[in-house]
C-alpha cells in the first residue's frame, strides 16, 4: 500500500512540474520591432495593429524634429539635424544589397554654459507625433553615437492614462556608438483598463541634458536603429475582436424588447 502511495506521489509531483511547460504559450509572442532604423526618411512604413485586432493594422510614417532650451546659438542656426551615411560596425552585418544605412545626426552649440537641453522627436503634419507601441514593451533599445561630453540622455514616453514618463537612458561621456538599453518600469501603465483609453503607450522622444560644468559648444549627436522588445499578444484576450465593436445605427435593446411583447399581445 505504501508504493501505490508513494508512485501515485511521485507521478503527481511530475505532473505539477511539467503542466507550466506548456501552459505558457504568451512567451513565443515576444519579439523585436524595430521603430526606425533612420535609413527611410519620412517613409518608414511601421505597422500597428488597430483598435479591433492584429487583421486591421496601420501603417504610420514620420520625420524627426528638434527643439532646444533658452541660450541655443539661434544666430548660427543651431539646433541643426541630418542624416549621413553611416552605421554601428555590429550592424553592418545586417545590410542587404543596395542598400545605403543612414543615422540620424543633431548638432548643438549653447552661448554659455548651464542647465541645458534639447529634444529629438517624432513629426508628422508640422506637428509632434507620438509612435504608438505594441504589444507590452520590456525594454527599448537604440545606438546612440557619444562625442565623450558629460551629457546625460532620457528617453521620453506616454502611459495609456496620458503621463509623460521621463526614463534615464545614461550618459554620452564616450567615444563613438553605444547600444543603450531601457527597461520599462512597471509602473508605467501600457494598456488603458478602459474601452475610451489609449491604445498602448506611445514613445515621445529622446531628451539630452547637460552637466552644469561641461562644455556646450560644438556637440554632435547621431541616432541609429531605434527597437524594442514586446509580448505582442499580451493584451489580446477571448473576445478581443469585441471591445470597440462599433454599434452604429442599431436599436436598443429596450425598444427590440418593447416591441417583442408588443407582439406577443
Amino acid at each position: 500500500m505504501k508504493k501505490g502511495v508513494v508512485v501515485f506521489t511521485g507521478f503527481a509531483f511530475l505532473l505539477a512540474f511539467s503542466v507550466p511547460a506548456v501552459a505558457q504559450p504568451s512567451s513565443k509572442a515576444v519579439e523585436t520591432k524595430i521603430i526606425d532604423n533612420f535609413d527611410n526618411v519620412g517613409s518608414q512604413d511601421y505597422q500597428v495593429p488597430g483598435r479591433l485586432g492584429s487583421s486591421n493594422t496601420e501603417a504610420y510614417n514620420w520625420t524627426w524634429a528638434v527643439q532646444a532650451s533658452h541660450y541655443i546659438d539661434k544666430e548660427k542656426g543651431f539646433p541643426k539635424m541630418g542624416y549621413f551615411e553611416g552605421q554601428p560596425n555590429s550592424l553592418k552585418y545586417f545590410n542587404k544589397e543596395g542598400e545605403t544605412p543612414k543615422v540620424l545626426g543633431v548638432q548643438t552649440s549653447y552661448i554659455r554654459k548651464g542647465e541645458h537641453w534639447f529634444e529629438v522627436y517624432p513629426e508628422k503634419d508640422g506637428k509632434p507625433f507620438e509612435i504608438p507601441f505594441i504589444g507590452t514593451v520590456t525594454q527599448i533599445d537604440f545606438w546612440v553615437w557619444g562625442a565623450n561630453y558629460l551629457y546625460f540622455i532620457d528617453l521620453l514616453v506616454r502611459d495609456a492614462d496620458g503621463r509623460v514618463y521621463t526614463l534615464p537612458a545614461g550618459n554620452l561621456a564616450f567615444n563613438g556608438w553605444r547600444n543603450i538599453i531601457v527597461p520599462i518600469p512597471s509602473s508605467v501603465r501600457q494598456h488603458s483598463r478602459l474601452r475610451s483609453g489609449p491604445v498602448a503607450m506611445t514613445f515621445v522622444g529622446f531628451r539630452v541634458r547637460t552637466d552644469p560644468d561641461e562644455y556646450v559648444d560644438d556637440f554632435n549627436i547621431f541616432f541609429d536603429q531605434l527597437k524594442f522588445t514586446t509580448n505582442a499578444l499580451s493584451d489580446v484576450f477571448d473576445g478581443y475582436e469585441l471591445k470597440n465593436i462599433d454599434f452604429g445605427d442599431s436599436s436598443s435593446s429596450g425598444s427590440t424588447s418593447s416591441s417583442s411583447q408588443g407582439d406577443a399581445k
